[in-house]
Parts: structure tokens; sequence; C-alpha cells
């Protein structure tokens, strides 16, 4: 996690009008050199003020088609992605250099990519193929990442070969990383091993004895191979990182016991519903699995009448039970536990302010700086080193799913 100062006391103390206020009078006069991106979990309050809302990869093609498309006189200047730090990196590598990313708070990183340290990963590389040189094996390991990892990931699954992929498409790159690495061959998936689990199992793998976890935790302990057996990974043809969404993980198979119990006591039928980074027992428990826009789209295109638990992130399922009410579609939360994406939810309107009156050079006192002089804050930079080895992982993604034109709009998370 990166360090992000405190805010003035000004900025907090301000009440919920007085903000919303205020963000709108700074928009304004950045005028459409600004663009604000708004990933689906972040809060109500938040939601408003963004030109765009999506999920993260969908996001950074939106800001990479809006930074190509404007004329030379108009250019956008800068985006102010509401999300977490990999996803303004992602928004960084897809927009050219004129155009300055910036993160609200420092803070907003994702646990899950922070699971999936750079070093970690170069001595999870090495220690599996020593592993496997050992018993004589001499095919090849094609690196997936998830889209949820920090950009070295990223460059380092593109140096070696490897793609991104998304939640939704999943399944098309295990099936090119199959094909690359051919019948002998291995996935090592980073960093969500429920997503990479799941993805396994729907391609036809017997994830009891077709795949094995890897935790950089026990390595640093001194388990070469992350708890796992140079038998196991050996016979494995999916290495999983040992790695989760500390939202979805939440979600528990009693959960979705609860549900058939209610129906069952009230004559009922709710179909549950939820994102393959919940672990395989739930996934296997519910109706339909699927990435947030899926899950979006499923409950828009719901029957009136249809009754609904949703496994995913708190703030969204709300927004999408008040939307659907109106249409008598009832959606509840899968779990009545707080599923918040705290790092997510470290991004509120006071830094919102605070990074838009910076831009508009309105310090009034509060932020630093000169009144007057427009100053970037918080940006977000990826080397230009590292970009060219990501984008590499990125186009094969891209080029593997069918999506040609490299930074493609169809593609989302």
């Amino acid at each position: 996690m990166l360090w992000q100062p405190s805010l003035p006391d000004s900025y907090t103390r301000m009440t919920p009008e007085a903000l919303a206020e205020a963000i709108t009078a700074r928009r304004r006069e950045l005028g459409d050199a600004l663009v604000i991106l708004g990933h689906h979990y972040q809060t109500d309050g938040v939601i408003r003020h963004a030109d765009h809302t999506g999920d993260s990869l969908k996001l950074s093609q939106v800001a990479a088609g809006l930074a190509a498309s404007r004329p030379a006189g108009r250019p956008l200047r800068w985006i102010v992605f509401c999300g977490v730090h990999f996803m303004a990196e992602t928004a960084d590598m897809l927009t050219p250099d004129g155009v300055s990313v910036i993160l609200p708070d420092l803070s907003a990183g994702c646990s899950m990519a922070d699971m999936a340290p750079y070093d970690d990963t170069v001595a999870a590389w090495e220690a599996i193929h020593e592993s496997l040189r050992g018993r004589g094996w001499r095919g090849r390991v094609v690196p997936i990442t998830y889209v949820n990892s920090s950009a070295a990931i990223k460059a380092f699954v593109g140096e070696h070969g490897g793609a991104c992929c998304t939640s939704s498409n999943a399944r098309e790159v295990f099936r090119w990383a199959r094909g690359e690495a051919g019948a002998e061959g291995k996935i090592l998936f980073l960093p969500d091993q429920h997503l990479g689990r799941n993805t396994a199992a729907k391609e036809g793998i017997d994830v009891a004895t077709g795949t094995c976890v890897y935790d950089p935790k026990l390595a640093r302990k001194g388990e070469a191979l992350g708890g796992a057996t140079d038998e196991a990974v050996h016979r494995s043809e999916v290495i999983l990182w040992a790695g989760h969404c500390s939202v979805h993980k939440l979600f528990r198979p009693e959960h979705c016991a609860e549900v058939r119990d209610r129906d069952a006591r009230e004559g009922t039928r709710t179909t549950i519903l939820v994102h393959p980074e919940c672990c395989k027992e739930v996934v296997d428990l519910a109706d339909l699995d699927g990435s947030t826009e899926f899950i979006i789209r499923t409950i828009r295109g719901a029957e009136p009448g249809t009754r609904w638990a949703v496994g995913t992130e708190t703030h969204l399922v709300s927004r999408l039970a008040r939307e659907a009410a109106g249409r008598g579609v009832e959606v509840r939360i899968l779990s009545s536990c707080q599923c918040l994406c705290t790092t997510m939810f470290r991004i509120d309107e006071p830094h919102l302010l605070w990074a838009l009156d910076n831009l508009a050079g309105r310090f009034d006192g509060r932020g630093g700086g000169r009144e007057g002089v427009s100053r970037v804050v918080n940006e977000v930079r990826v080397t230009r080193a590292a970009r060219a080895r990501a984008l590499m992982a990125l186009e094969r993604m891209l080029s593997c799913t069918g999506a040609t034109g490299a930074r493609a709009t169809a593609l989302v998370d």
C-alpha cells in the first residue's frame, strides 16, 4: 500500500451537500479536459460524480478511447480514476503520455494484487522450473495473470510469453494458454486462486488432481514450492497462486444453504448469482456465476417477480437492488455480512475534491500549492520498460479472445 498524506481538516469537515456542490463546480471549471471514472464498487456518493462507470479494464479502455478521439485542440489532460491502484496503472498504460492518471487516495490498493509481489513471483517461477527440471520435465509453463494485478506482474507475464485475462474471458485465455503450452505444458495462474480453480474446472480439469497451490507466504518460511510438493507440481496442469479477493472470500457455502432453506420454508425460488472470485464450493452451489458486467446485465434483464441472491460487493448489490425493485425484481446480497471492498472505500468525496481543487488551482488554504496554479497530485505512472512488457500480456489477451484492435472496448472484467 502506498502512503497517502492526511487531508486538511477543512475537507473532512465539509457536509456531503457542500462536497457535492464543490466537486460539481470544479468539474465545470476543468471542462472536458477532465474525465472521472468510477468503479462499480464505489459508494453512491462517488459514483454520482463519475462520467463513466464500469469495471477496471472497461474503464481503462473507455479512457483510451476518449483520449484517442479528442481533437488536437481539445485534448484529454486528466483522468481521475475512482478505483484502486492497479486500475490506475492500466489506465496509464493504455493512454498517451500527455494524459495524467490520478488516484484520489494513493492508499486505495487491492489486497489481491498485493498478494503477488514481483520478487515472490520471480522466486516462484524459478522454484517451479527447478522442481520440474529435477523430474526430467522439459515442457513449457505459460503464465496467466488476472487483470487485478500490478503492472509489474503484468510485465512479468508479458515477458515470459503469457497473457492477462478478465473474469469474463478467462476460459478463452485458458484455452489459448493450453494450446501454447502443449500436451505436457502447464499454466501458472496469478493472483486469484479461486478464479483460476473455477476456470480450470469449467475447462474440464480435475482440480483435485490437476491443480496445486503455490503460497508465497509459505515459500518465505522456507517451503521451496510454497507448500506444494514436487509430485503435485509435476502432475498438475495448473499451478494456482494463493491469492484471493477479500470481498468474495466472505461468501460461504452456508450462505447458499440459508437461501435454499428459506425458499423451502416459504415455497419460493431464489436464483443465486455469484462472481467467479468466490471459492469453488460457492460457485458450485450457485445457479449462475460470471463477471461484474454479467451480474449487472443478468439482473437488469431479470423478469418481474423473480428473486435473486447476489454474491458480490455490497455497494453494487445495493444499487442493483434499488434499480430492480422498480421493476418488481427482488435482489438481496447473498451474505448478511458487510461484504465491502475496504480499499476501494478509501476513495471518497473529500479526496476527490482535494484532487480536483489541486487541478483547478483552487486551494483556499486547503490543498497546498499556490492559488491559481494547477497541480497534478497522486499521479500514477508506469515506467516505459514495464509498460512495454505489460502491454504484451494485454495484447495477447485481446488477440487470443478475438478482440481485434488492441485496446478494443468489448472486453470487460
